[in-house]
Parts: structure tokens; C-alpha cells; sequence
């Protein structure tokens, strides 16, 4: 078949060419600052604010056409604190057209030349960028892809997250500066005192669809924490996906809710580096490593904020810990430095930690988290040597369950309970000790380090309140500790029992350990005040009982130790062993009363014949065996009424 040229099949492509040919050239040379003045008109109807291109406007048409406009100034809103949303020498943007006519403003890219930027957003969800009239309505903010800046500043106001800060930025004018744009930062952030500065690349990208990151160093400081970061970022407005190194040190990981909403414990001093990395809402710690005061601490961590209740987890450990790092977590006051002047510093009259905790955080979040400690250091009264915990909190209740203690060779596990929900919080313990060994128990004792023998014991406390002298103070429930054969220092019961005469022997040839049938202390605790339910130690030569009580609330001890002898011994003054005071200051001493009368017959006896005061002395042992069985079944019994089951 022959085909004609002149055929209009053939020559409608070729008009078509032509036509798009002579649009292309008259948009190209069309004289778009023609239209500038009415651009103006009709942006700031549309948007209830001033809009004005100063000087000069070109455009580049195309389904992502290029505006470029010489000087610009788009007011802000009324409400606004700064005059200006935007104010600049030169800017550029990309505009796709196509969501342009389904009402969506697309901005790929935008370049701006010396900006002035003014941000503010309000409480109720108002903000300047918005441009329709209704600044709360968030389809009227604009998307940008890429944002290129030179010289300029960035003022942010954000009165609901206590933000007010002023952002100074500028280009590096060496063409071969690897992160071309600086920028320093002050201001307050979370209602605390803010700085930061550093260095990004000169390209930021700001949607979460241009996913390409951009490289960013950052130094900062708000309150007592410092930061510094490097690595890259994408997605910018939303914060995408993080990948960076970091470092960070502050006075108590505590105060990092305020920056960041995430809970975590007082603690001393710390210094942390590691790996952080973010997609979506989850945020992930890799690698962590550093120190909480003088305890080293590792691991990794992951906190969740897509979730409705944002979710802290992580396995942590550290090697070696010092035991004085624990005081912040309980609300006890750190160990003071020896070394340092506190000429006005008042000492402290209570031993329970009586620091406020603020339970109130625990509402904010959930967590799991595993920590274990190998090694506990620096401790002078209580023989802790490791532990592990696992930590879960959900719904404002907080649960340290399984718990497990390494204590003078044994073990104390169990589990404690914090409910954030009570007013004040409400704690229970249910603790369960095993195999401790005696001679490692007091380790500040030097008489029980001859000692031997296995110490075991409970503890089930429920109390109320917002710090660990307060819980105690209003506990209910049960204490009970328990041991079976050992033996126990002679020099030790001779004290207790005053025996004068069994103290020179041992002057003289030393030491030795007797046998140690039972001992047992149990006590029922109500609001606090805990009164003995049985209270006994039997050896083969002494069998002591006592009782008493010991209040959490005052801190006060008031027990009355009974020695009874099984042997004869010279020089002794036994009576009754007093053990009153606080805890802060115990005392312990003999009573008097009966001491006294005992020391009056030696003198009466003495005036006669200074031999027969001798004879008030002698102790002809009436102590008899006690019944352990009994005794062990008694102190491990709980059906007094001050415990709740």
C-alpha cells in the first residue's frame, strides 16, 4: 500500500511537535514578572497572610515547574510572635503540578539565599506553616523534599514542648568542605537552658520519601547532659531513620525524661557511648558502653514509641559495681567524699533512705529490662557480691521479678512490687534468703569472722509510700532468720554475758569457737513497728533468749537479750544485755537494775572477806538445752496477726 506524506495521519504528529515547540519557547521567554504583582494578590487571599516576590520572578514550567523569585516575604499569622514565616534575598522552589491541582502543595526542593525563618507551632495544634487560613489544619502544610540553604537564621517556638530556640547557619565557602553547612543553636528545650552546634551536609533532606541521608555532627548541651553525635539522617522533619555514634555524659540518667520522656532511674554520674539508630518509631542503643559513677555498664537498649504506651527494653551488665552507685536508685544520699569541704553540711540522723522517689514517671512507659552486675564493690557493711534483676514495668506497676542477690556466699531472691497507681505507691517484698554464711555476714565484726554456720531466712513486707523510709516505716507482714549447727565465737558470748573471768582465759590462750546448736529471730511487723515473735541463740555453753521490738518508723531498738550459762564461770556479772538507741547510734550495755543488785552483794560480801565477793560472781549454769525443733518451727511460723498474707 503507497502512503501519501500529504495524508493528515502523517502531519498531525509534526503539528503537534511544532505547537509544543512555540509553547515551550513562549513560556521560556514569556515575561513571567509580569505576573509578580498579581501572584502576590492571589497567594495572600489564599492564605489570609502577606505574600510578596519583591523584586523579580521567573519560572520554569514543566510537570515540576521551577519558581524563582528575587527577595520574598510571607507574613506569618496574627497569633504568631515574628512577623515573618519566611523572609529572604532569593528562593527557589519545585513545584509538582499535578497534586497542585487536587489541592496538595508538593515542594521537591527549595533553596533559599540569607532566610529569615520563623516557626511557632501552639498547644492546640496551630502552626505558622500551615498556609491555609486554618493554621491547624495539617493538610495545608506543605511537603519539601530537599532543602538548600546559605546564610540565614531559624527561629522555633514550641510552647507545649517548652521549646524556644534561635538556629544561626552558614555555608562553609570551601568548595571541598565535606559538611559544608554549620549551624549553633540556644536557646531552651523541655523549659531547660539549650546550646548546640555542628556541622551537616549542604543538601537536608526533610520528607520520609527522600529517603537519601545526609551526614551531621552535633554538640549539645541542655541542663547538666552534653551530647555529641556523628553520623547521617534521613527524612529530617520526621526524623526517618538515625545512624550515628554518640556520646553522652550528665549527673543522673534520671534527668533525661525530661529531654527525651524516657523513664530511667536516679543515678550518679555518667559518662555513655554507643551506636543509635532509628526507623520509624523504634530507637535502638547498640554497643553501649561507659560508667555510672565508678561502675562500669554495657549492653543494648530499644524504645519503642510507635506503640500507644511507649516500650523501654534492653539487656544490661556491668563487670564491677560499686556498691555506693546503688544509693540514688533507692533514694539514699551518696557516700560523701572524704576529701571534700562541707564545713555547713549537717550529718545525717536517719539510716533509711528517706529521698523522695518520684513513682509518678513510672506511668508513662513500659519497660522489660534485664541487668546483672558480676562483681559489687566497696562495701564496708553488708557482704553483696552480685546480682540480677528483671526489671518490667506496665501500666504504672513496676515489678523486679525474678531478683537474685549474691549475699556473704549465699543467695537472696525473690521479688519486689511498685504500684504507681496507689496514693501513695504501694510496695510489697517478698525476699527468701539461703545459705548465707555467718562468719561473712557482718564483715565489719571481727569477733563472728571465726564463725561458722548457714544463715537462712524471709522477708514478706507490704507498706505505703514515696520513699524507702517511708515504706518501711508503714510496713505489715513477717521478717524471720534462721540457722542451724555451726559454732560461734566464745569470746563473743563471753562479752554478751559479761563473763569477766572466761575474757581473761581467752586473753591468755586464745579464741575458741563453741558449738552453736540453733538460733532464730523472727519478728511481726505492723505499721511498721516490728515486735519479736522468737528471738533465741543456743550454744553448748550458753543458751541466750530475748525479746523486743525494733521501730522502722522512728528507728529505734529496745531488746532485751537473756544470757543463761550451762557451765560454771568466775567473775561473772550476767544480767540482762539491753540493746536501745537508734540506729544510728545503738547502744547496748547490761541492765542496771539488775546489775547493780548482783554488784551490791559482791561488795557486802567484800567487806567481810574480799574472797567471798568472789562468791556473787560464780555463775552455776541452770541453762538448759533449748529445743531447736521447737524453735526453728516457732520462728518460721506466720500466722501472727501483724502479717498479711
Amino acid at each position: 500500500m503507497k502512503i501519501s506524506f500529504k495524508s493528515p495521519w502523517i502531519r498531525w504528529p509534526a503539528w503537534l511537535a511544532s505547537i509544543l515547540i512555540a509553547l515551550a519557547g513562549i513560556a521560556f521567554f514569556f515575561p513571567w514578572d509580569l505576573l509578580r504583582g498579581p501572584l502576590n494578590h492571589y497567594v495572600s487571599d489564599l492564605t489570609g497572610r502577606r505574600f510578596e516576590i519583591t523584586r523579580r520572578l521567573n519560572v520554569r514550567l514543566g510537570w515540576t515547574t521551577r519558581v524563582i523569585a528575587d527577595g520574598i516575604e510571607f507574613a506569618n499569622p496574627a497569633w504568631a510572635h515574628d512577623p515573618y514565616l519566611l523572609k529572604a534575598e532569593a528562593a527557589q522552589f519545585e513545584v509538582r503540578l499535578w497534586p497542585l491541582l487536587h489541592g496538595k502543595l508538593e515542594l521537591p526542593a527549595v533553596s533559599l539565599r540569607k532566610p529569615q525563618l520563623s516557626l511557632q507551632i501552639e498547644p492546640d495544634g496551630k502552626r505558622t506553616w500551615a498556609l491555609g487560613k486554618d493554621t491547624s489544619d495539617r493538610s495545608t502544610v506543605p511537603e519539601i523534599g530537599r532543602l538548600q540553604v546559605d546564610n540565614g537564621t531559624l527561629h522555633y517556638v514550641g510552647h507545649a514542648q517548652g521549646a524556644d530556640i534561635l538556629v544561626d547557619f552558614g555555608m562553609d565557602a570551601r568548595s571541598n568542605a565535606a559538611l559544608p553547612l554549620s549551624y549553633s543553636a540556644r536557646g531552651v528545650m523541655k523549659k531547660q537552658a539549650f546550646t548546640a552546634q555542628g556541622r551537616t551536609g549542604s543538601v537536608l533532606q526533610l520528607s520520609s520519601a527522600a529517603q537519601q541521608p545526609f551526614p551531621v555532627e552535633l554538640q549539645a548541651t541542655a541542663g547538666r547532659t552534653a551530647l555529641k553525635a556523628s553520623g547521617s539522617i534521613a527524612g529530617l522533619a520526621a526524623l526517618a531513620s538515625v545512624d550515628a555514634t554518640f556520646d553522652i555524659h550528665g549527673q543522673s540518667l534520671a534527668e533525661l525524661y525530661t529531654l527525651l520522656g524516657v523513664v530511667l532511674p536516679q543515678t550518679p554520674p555518667y559518662a555513655l557511648r554507643g551506636n543509635l539508630r532509628k526507623q520509624g518509631g523504634v530507637w535502638a542503643v547498640r554497643k553501649m558502653q561507659g560508667r555510672l559513677g565508678q561502675s562500669d555498664l554495657s549492653g543494648d537498649m530499644r524504645y519503642d514509641r510507635s506503640r500507644t504506651i511507649p516500650l523501654l527494653t534492653g539487656k544490661l551488665q556491668s563487670r564491677e559495681l560499686d556498691f555506693d552507685d546503688l544509693g540514688p536508685l533507692i533514694g539514699a544520699s551518696p557516700t560523701p567524699d572524704a576529701t571534700a569541704a562541707t564545713p555547713l553540711a549537717q550529718p545525717r540522723r536517719r539510716v533509711l533512705p528517706d529521698s523522695a522517689l518520684d513513682f509518678e514517671r513510672l506511668k508513662v512507659m513500659d519497660a522489660d529490662v534485664w541487668y546483672a552486675a558480676s562483681d559489687i564493690r566497696h562495701i564496708k557493711a553488708l557482704p553483696l557480691d552480685r546480682m540480677s534483676v528483671h526489671v518490667r514495668l506496665a501500666n504504672g506497676v513496676l515489678q523486679m521479678d525474678p531478683m537474685n542477690l549474691g549475699v556473704a556466699g549465699g543467695q537472696l531472691a525473690g521479688k519486689i512490687r511498685i504500684d504507681a497507681n496507689a496514693v501513695p505507691a504501694a510496695v510489697s517484698a517478698q525476699l527468701q534468703a539461703r545459705a548465707l554464711q555467718l562468719n561473712r555476714l557482718f564483715p565489719t565484726i571481727e569477733l563472728t569472722k571465726g564463725s561458722l554456720g548457714k544463715l537462712h531466712g524471709q522477708v514478706d513486707l507490704q507498706g505505703r509510700g514515696n520513699s524507702t523510709a517511708q515504706v518501711l516505716g508503714s510496713a505489715s507482714g513477717s521478717v524471720a532468720l534462721l540457722m542451724g549447727e555451726g559454732q560461734i565465737s566464745r569470746l563473743l558470748l563471753a562479752e554478751a554475758g559479761l563473763d569477766g573471768g572466761k575474757i581473761i582465759t581467752f586473753l591468755v590462750v586464745g579464741d575458741k569457737p563453741v558449738l552453736l546448736r540453733c538460733a532464730a529471730a523472727a519478728f511481726d511487723v505492723k505499721n511498721g513497728l516490728m515486735s519479736s515473735r522468737s528471738l533465741v541463740l543456743d550454744t553448748s555453753t550458753t543458751v541466750i533468749n530475748g525479746s523486743g521490738t525494733i521501730n522502722l518508723a522512728d528507728e529505734t531498738l529496745d531488746i532485751v537479750l537473756k544470757p543463761e550459762p550451762k557451765d560454771r564461770s568466775i567473775l561473772s556479772l550476767r544480767s540482762p544485755l539491753e540493746i536501745t538507741g537508734s540506729f544510728k547510734v545503738p547502744s547496748a550495755g547490761p541492765d542496771k537494775t539488775a546489775l547493780a543488785g548482783r554488784a551490791g552483794v559482791a561488795l557486802a560480801l567484800g567487806a567481810i572477806n574480799p574472797l567471798l565477793a568472789l562468791a556473787a560472781t560464780v555463775e552455776t549454769g541452770p541453762g538448759e538445752d533449748a529445743d531447736c525443733a521447737q524453735v526453728l518451727a516457732q520462728a518460721g511460723a506466720t500466722g501472727s496477726p501483724g502479717h498479711s498474707k
